[in-house]
């Protein structure tokens, strides 16, 4: 399986939209973060990371299925913040998010340091983070009674 990247134009939207409604709503169900679950962002959100000048979305496809995508945003010159990314449902535990991590970091060889925030409660995603070389920051923040946010940075 070959995992690539593709950056995003506003004609993307709505598939890569409806890509994470069908990604988040299982931790929407599990969570009720309903302020800040991306199943519950709105069209528009998913238009505005497109176009924004500071970053932009990645369309993740392994061969040539659309399975997820990858939102980057440059916080300055060598500092880079990735929030959201996703794959779809049926395409994850396949390495998938490796590879697209992977090959964000080759297309910023600029970064000197990458950040993100998951769900300290999902044990699976923490794993990955940790596998690909971030570092949990001591950085938590509590959502609600069962959910709480855990900060990653990797420094390159």
């Amino acid at each position: 399986m070959e995992v690539t990247l593709e950056k995003a134009s506003e004609s993307d939207a709505e598939s890569i939209f409806d890509i994470q409604v069908n990604a988040f709503f299982p931790l929407l169900e599990v969570y009720k973060d309903y302020n800040t679950n991306p199943a519950n962002e709105t069209i528009e959100r998913m238009i505005t990371r497109i176009n924004n000048p500071s970053g932009g979305v990645y369309k993740i496809k392994s061969d040539t299925t659309l399975v997820g995508a990858i939102s980057v945003l440059c916080k300055d010159e060598t500092h880079y913040w990735i929030s959201p990314m996703f794959i779809l449902p049926k395409y994850q535990g396949q390495g998938i998010a490796q590879k697209a991590i992977t090959q964000i970091e080759k297309n910023f060889p600029q970064a000197f340091s990458w950040e993100l925030a998951t769900i300290a409660e999902e044990k699976r995603n923490c794993y990955l983070y940790e596998k690909m070389g971030f570092t949990k920051t001591g950085v938590l923040k509590k959502i609600n009674d069962g959910m709480t946010l855990v900060y990653f940075k990797k420094v390159l």
